[in-house]
Formats: C-alpha cells, structure tokens, sequence
C-alpha cells in the first residue's frame, strides 16, 4: 500500500474524536443513542472542520450493530465496510461536479431501494453549487423521504443554498478549531506517527492550516516531507514592521525578496492583510484564539508598534490595493504603491492625517519618558534663587522655567502663586500628554493656602481638565 496522506490516515471514526465541534458531535450523538435523529441535515462551515468526517460518522452510528451511547464501535461488519469505502448504506455525491438535474432524479430514482442496513445515508457535497431545477428536483424528496432515508447536505457557503432547502433540514454549523485544541491534535499525530517535527515545523503547520483541521495535517506533512518548516516566501509581518517604523527601504526589499521567492503580488497582499487582522484585534484586546502563543505575541509586538490608527488604514489601502490587482496590467504596482504611501504616511485624506499625528505622539511619548527618566539618574542639583517679586508671568500658558522648581515649603508653610507660576512649566513636562494639554488651556489665577486655582474659556475644558487633577495633585 502506497503512503497515505496525515489527514486521511487520522480521519475521524467516532464522535468522541471529532476535534473542537461539541455542540454538533453531542447533539447528533445523543439523537443517535434517543433514537430521533432526523430525516435531514445540514452541515456548514469552513474547510477541513470536520463535516464530511461527521456525516460519515453518522453513518456508522445509524448503522453499527452494537452502538454505545450512541457512538459507533467500529469493529462490526458495517463499520468496517464504512471505513473501507464498500458500504451500499453510504452514497456520497459531490454537488459540484453532479448538479444537474439529471443526477439529482438518478439520485432519487436510487432512494427508495432497500439495503443491508438499517439506514441509507446520502452525502451530498457542496450542496450549493446545486443548479436551481436540481434544487427544485430534490425538494419533495428531502421534505418526505423514505423512513430508512438520511440526507446530509454540506457546503462551505450556507448563504447560498436556497431557503426551501435550509428549512427541510437540521442545520449544524462548524466553525475553524482553536489553535490551542490544534497543536495539542498535531503533536499526538506526530507522536503517534512516530515523526520528527520541531516546534517550528509545529508552528508553521498552523499558521499553514489556518484553523482547518485537514490544511493543518496537509502542512504537517509538507514539513515532514521538507526536513522541517519551508522557508516562508511571503513578508506579512516583516512588512508591517517596516511600516511601523516608517522605513520605505525596508518596505521595497521585504517586497522584493518575496517577488524572487516565487509569491505573487496577491499573496503577499493577503498574507500582510492577516498579519494586520491580527495585529488590529490585540490592539482592540480582543481575545485570539486562533492564533498560537509565537503568532499572538507577533500580533501584539506589531500592535504595539503601528497603533490602531496606523493598522486601520493599511488595512483599507491594502484592501483597496488587492482589488486593483485584479485588472492591473503590472499586479505588483498597486501592491507596491499602498505599501510605499504606508510607510510614509502620504495623502491628506483624514486617515493619513491620523497616521502621522499618531506617530508624533508615539515620538512624544518616547521623548518624554527620557526627558522623565534623566532626572532620576542625575546628581540632585541646588535649588535656585525664587524669580524677582516685580517678575510678572505671560499668560496663557506658562512655558517651562528655565531652573529648578524650588524645594517644597516645610509643613504648615504656604506657597506663593509665584513660586507655582515658576515650577508650573516643569511639573507639567513631566506628566503624561493627556494631562499636560488638558491643565496648558487653562490660566493660573490664584493660589490661597496652597489651593492652585485655573481658569477655563469655557466650561468643557474645564470639566475635562477636572477628571484628571489628581494626577496633578500626586
């Protein structure tokens, strides 16, 4: 026998190893094992999570000659020919190369024959690649089949299946399995199988596989076959470092590399576009469960550097970007031209006017925690001599003084308003922005046993600088 493929070789026998769909695998399980299963199903959701594998399941629990619990024992004669694939209680069809409707009245010419088990099972893949007289053939019979009669329909695209045919049915939905419930699968695969995999290779799989099941064991045996995990030929993540740091060099040798590597400008785009999905839901603090412990600290590192702002936007050029691609006569330029105005934050649209203000304030931050920082290292300095008391401030609003605050008064002292006009400037530059711009609207007015009293234009600022004044006060 010829080497058999990962996913096959581990597919699903029972309900219990059916991975990350418990709402499907107990509901049918204990419709099995109650005896009211229904007349037909529906199974929807993204490739490789696991519908083909549950309806076959299905199948062998319908049929098994001493189920327990509703779970298949695997080892009667009707198991074993499900397994095998000579099984006259099992029919699949796949709606997308038999959509006519011809094969659908072959199909139903074909149900109400008996067979050697209790339960016929028709699988109709992709049931929405169906043509309309094949869905309008099939109605009647999926509404009142025969009693020993299962249909099981599945389709990745639920929306488009027609209505009469979604309200005959139980409808289930899949859904991409987390990347914790994943790796825990492929290392007992590998375990079992006895192969050499690294945690790299591991974690390659994954992000290979997206949350599908059967794309995940495809990339693990992609990386048994290569010795270890490929080399990448798409940038995503190098990408959004360089536009992070606003390096419009990095960004074109990160795309050229790509280029030689053989990824097209397409792939490039999309798998940018997932690095930045990801990086925009750890900014937003959305929870990722999809996403292994390397990728969601990947996400957060690139959400930490590029901001929301900066995220939001290359993900609507990007976008935007992907869709010229397609009538491009050079699908590299649209790619090429977002990532450059990406990184150098161009165009005075109100998004790119948000990228650079967001990086000012990144800057800012950064400048001003040193500028905090320094004084706590240096050598404390002599205070100086109070201003000259004729010494009137400009108002608004006072700009930092040139020296040192003046020691704090002893206990039961007061504080002149001049002494705070002349410390004022300093105190600010070392608090937060938020905090800094709110109190710099203002106008220092009196100070009356050490009560620092401002004036506001008008009372939103006032209000605004009222919420954060005990972080003044500290």
């Amino acid at each position: 026998m010829g080497h058999q493929s990962l996913y096959r070789r581990y597919r699903s026998q029972t309900f219990a190893e059916i991975k990350g769909q418990p709402i499907v695998t107990n509901a049918l399980r204990a419709a099995v094992a109650e005896g009211r299963h229904g007349h037909a199903y529906m199974f929807s959701g993204p490739r490789g999570t696991g519908k083909t594998s549950t309806a076959r399941v299905l199948a062998k629990a319908l049929n098994c000659e001493n189920p327990t619990n509703g779970e298949p024992d695997g080892t009667c004669t009707s198991c074993k020919d499900i397994e095998s694939g000579r099984s006259f209680d099992l029919h699949e069809l796949d709606a997308a190369s038999n959509n006519k409707v011809d094969d659908i009245r072959e199909l139903i010419n074909r149900v109400a024959l008996g067979s050697p088990g209790r339960t016929k099972v028709y699988i109709l893949d992709e049931v929405h690649m169906l043509s309309s007289g094949a869905e309008n053939a099939l109605l009647k019979t999926l509404e009142e089949p025969p009693d020993h009669v299962v249909f099981v329909l599945a389709t990745t695209e639920p929306q488009k299946v027609v209505p009469t045919i979604l309200s005959r049915t139980q409808h289930f939905r899949f859904s991409l399995l987390p990347a914790s419930v994943l790796e825990e699968h492929v290392r007992w695969v590998i375990a079992d199988a006895g192969l050499d995999v690294d945690d790299e290779g591991i974690a390659w799989a994954l992000k290979a596989g997206g949350g599908s099941a059967r794309d995940t064991l495809s990339a693990l045996d992609l990386v048994v076959a290569s010795g270890g995990a490929p080399e990448s030929i798409t940038a995503g993540a190098e990408l959004c470092r360089a536009i992070g740091h606003r390096d419009s060099a990095a960004v074109i040798a990160a795309m050229q590399r790509s280029l030689e590597g053989g990824a097209e400008p397409r792939i490039i785009g999309e798998d940018m576009l997932g690095e930045l999905r990801n990086a925009f839901l750890a900014s937003m603090k959305a929870p990722l469960p999809h996403l292994n412990d390397a990728a969601r600290e990947r996400a957060q590192e690139l959400a930490d550097l590029m901001g929301p702002a900066t995220i939001t936007r290359s993900l609507e050029m990007m976008g935007a970007a992907l869709v010229e691609v397609r009538q491009a006569p050079d699908p590299r330029v649209p790619v090429e031209v977002a990532l450059l105005r990406l990184a150098r934050a161009d165009g005075n649209d109100v998004a790119a006017l948000e990228q650079r203000i967001e990086s000012l304030e990144q800057q800012l931050g950064t400048l001003l925690q040193g500028t905090a920082a320094a004084p706590a290292t240096a050598a404390p300095a002599a205070p100086a001599a109070p201003p000259p008391p004729n010494r009137r401030p400009t108002p608004p609003p006072p700009v930092a003084a040139a020296s040192p605050p003046p020691p704090p008064p002893a206990a039961g002292a007061s504080i002149s308003k001049t002494e705070v006009e002349a410390a004022m400037g300093e105190v600010l530059d070392s608090l937060n922005q938020k905090v800094r711009a709110r109190f710099r609207q203002g106008r220092l007015t009196d100070v009356t046993n050490n009560v620092i009293t401002f004036a506001y234009p008008s009372a939103l600022p006032a209000d605004r600088a009222d919420e954060v004044k005990s972080e003044l006060e500290s």
